[in-house]
Formats: C-alpha cells, sequence, structure tokens
C-alpha cells in the first residue's frame, strides 16, 4: 500500500501565502495547494513554484484553484487571507474587513477538511484566531497562531545585529498579544545558554525590545506598499514542520488559555509543545511581578479586541 503524501492548503496567494507555500513544498512537507478568489493568481504561483522543483530538487506537487474542493482533506492548512497593514495602520485597524474574511475562509476549509489543523497568520492575529476557533468548532489543540515564532526571530534577530554573533545560538521568549503589548522576556533569552541581561547593558535591551514591538511596523513603513512576509510565512511554516513531523518542538504560539495564566477563555501568545496533536501542551513558566503585568496588560488589549468581534 502506498503512503500518502501530507497535503498542506495555504490560504491567500499574496506575498505571505506564496511564500509559504514555497518554504513548505521546499522542506517537502506534503503537497502544497495555494487557494485565492483572484482568478490565475495562485494559479501562475502554483505552477510556478512547482517549475523550480526540478531545479531545488524537491518533491512537493503544488498547484493553485481558486476552487476550496481541490483543498478537500487537507492535513494542516496556514490562513494568510487578509488585508495587509499599510503605513499609519494598526493591526487593530484590519478587525473588521479581516474578521468577515477568516470568518468565510475558515467555512470553506471546515467543510472540506473537517480533521484539519488551523494555522492562522492574519492579523489582528490574536483575535482572527478567535474567529477561526469560533467559525470552526475544532478543538482548541487543532487551532494555533502564528505570532510568538515572528516576534521571537525578531527578537532574536536584533540580538545577534547587537552581539555580532550567530543567530543559530540565540534562543528567546516573547509572550502576549501580537502588537505594541507583547512581551519579550530578556531573563528567558539566551546565547549559547549566557541569558542576555549578562552579554548586553539593560539600555541596550530595552531599545531592542522596542524595536522588536515595533518590528512589523518597521518594515511597513521602509515597504510603504505592503507589509511583511519572509519571516511570518518561515515561522507559520516551522509551525507547520512541527505539527507534519511530530517533532514536539517548544515555540512560542497564540494558543488557547483558559486557567494557564489565568488568562480565561483567549488566544494569547504563550509557549506552547507542538507534535501530531497540534498543540499538545501549554508550558506555564514563573514571571517576576513586572512580567506578571505586563502580561496581564497584553491580554487585556487581547479581550478587547475580541469582545469587539461579532462572531
Amino acid at each position: 500500500m502506498a503512503l500518502r503524501r501530507n497535503k498542506l492548503t495555504v490560504v491567500g496567494a499574496g506575498f505571505v501565502g506564496a511564500t509559504a507555500a514555497h518554504w513548505a513544498a521546499a522542506k517537502e512537507l506534503g503537497d502544497v495547494v495555494v487557494v485565492d478568489i483572484i482568478e490565475g493568481m495562485p494559479q501562475g504561483k502554483g505552477l510556478d513554484l512547482f517549475e523550480a522543483s526540478p531545479v531545488e530538487a524537491f518533491d512537493a506537487k503544488v498547484i493553485g484553484t481558486n476552487d476550496y474542493k481541490d483543498t478537500a482533506n487537507s492535513d494542516l492548512v496556514i490562513i494568510t487571507a487578509g488585508i495587509p497593514r499599510k503605513p499609519g495602520m494598526s493591526r487593530d485597524d484590519l478587525l473588521t474587513t479581516n474578521t468577515n474574511i477568516v470568518r468565510s475562509v475558515t467555512e470553506q476549509i471546515c467543510k472540506y477538511s473537517p480533521n484539519a489543523f488551523l494555522i492562522i497568520v492574519s492579523n489582528p492575529l490574536d483575535a482572527m484566531t478567535y474567529v477561526a476557533y469560533k467559525v470552526s468548532g475544532f478543538p482548541t489543540n487543532r487551532v494555533v497562531g502564528m505570532a510568538g515564532v515572528l516576534d521571537a526571530a525578531r527578537f532574536r534577530s536584533f540580538i545577534a545585529m547587537e552581539l555580532g554573533v550567530s543567530v543559530k545560538d540565540i534562543q528567546a521568549f516573547v509572550l502576549g498579544g501580537h502588537g505594541d503589548t507583547m512581551v519579550p522576556l530578556p531573563r528567558y533569552t539566551t546565547v549559547s545558554g549566557i541569558p542576555i541581561p549578562d552579554l548586553i547593558p539593560k539600555e541596550r535591551i530595552d531599545a531592542i525590545v522596542d524595536r522588536t514591538r515595533n518590528g512589523g511596523a518597521e518594515i511597513v513603513s521602509l515597504l510603504k506598499t505592503g507589509s511583511a512576509f519572509y519571516a511570518p510565512s518561515a515561522s507559520a511554516v516551522q509551525m507547520a514542520e512541527s505539527i507534519l513531523k511530530d517533532q514536539k518542538r517548544i515555540l512560542p504560539c497564540c494558543a488557547y488559555c483558559n486557567k494557564e495564566y489565568e488568562v480565561g477563555g483567549y488566544f494569547v501568545g504563550v509557549p506552547v509543545m507542538l507534535g501530531a496533536g497540534g498543540v499538545e501542551k501549554v508550558i506555564e513558566i514563573k514571571l517576576t511581578a513586572e512580567e506578571k503585568a505586563l502580561f496581564g496588560k497584553s491580554v487585556a488589549a487581547v479581550r478587547d479586541l475580541v469582545k469587539a468581534l461579532k462572531v
């Protein structure tokens, strides 16, 4: 009996979606379907990506489509659909428009892939993950948002730039909502096991934390006509890989917390174990009084967004 390849769907053929498809195919996570409402765009990008496979020597069928029937029986779905941020816009400004888009997309995905895992990338991230959860009716372990991996990657990048060391040796954690209230944790951030407060003066750490919080806005202001896509898509695919390959990676993700961290039933950024069961465990770490206060402020911001939703 032939082994069945995993099937991975990416919703949205824009920069984030197309680049996610690229990372996923190159890693041979499975056959890839890119779906978008714009006629011709997903088909063209899908064909172009498949035609790269002989050059880069990866085995993955890649197709683009406007029909959700082609996504049927997907094992995992990355949702990137939504309007991107423009200069001067906050992630929260996108709330109403992207709520309607994510609701519609999730309904279609559930119709054809009722057993899929969902990774949400659409902004405002924490609220859109909640929308996908409510609309899908999926258990909380099968719905997760991509935020912390990206925020931690930015934090790690800036630390590497500061110290002139390899990014490979830096581990970092970022908690809370994906936005201005996120909580980078220097105490839990290390370079080859050495906590960064032992390597970088506090004023420089504070500056790096501030740059991390505004990392998305910095790129929006530079691009002027769009938002980040390389790092967000790579982050989503790292999460997908951990689930599809049952890697049990400990990654900061937007996951459902109720009693954990006393969140009370919302999706927020916390460290989780990602494996074949999706979010297999939310890991609670000890926080100082100051960190708890910052995390509480971040959770409150997420709660306010969710209360403004109409789902």
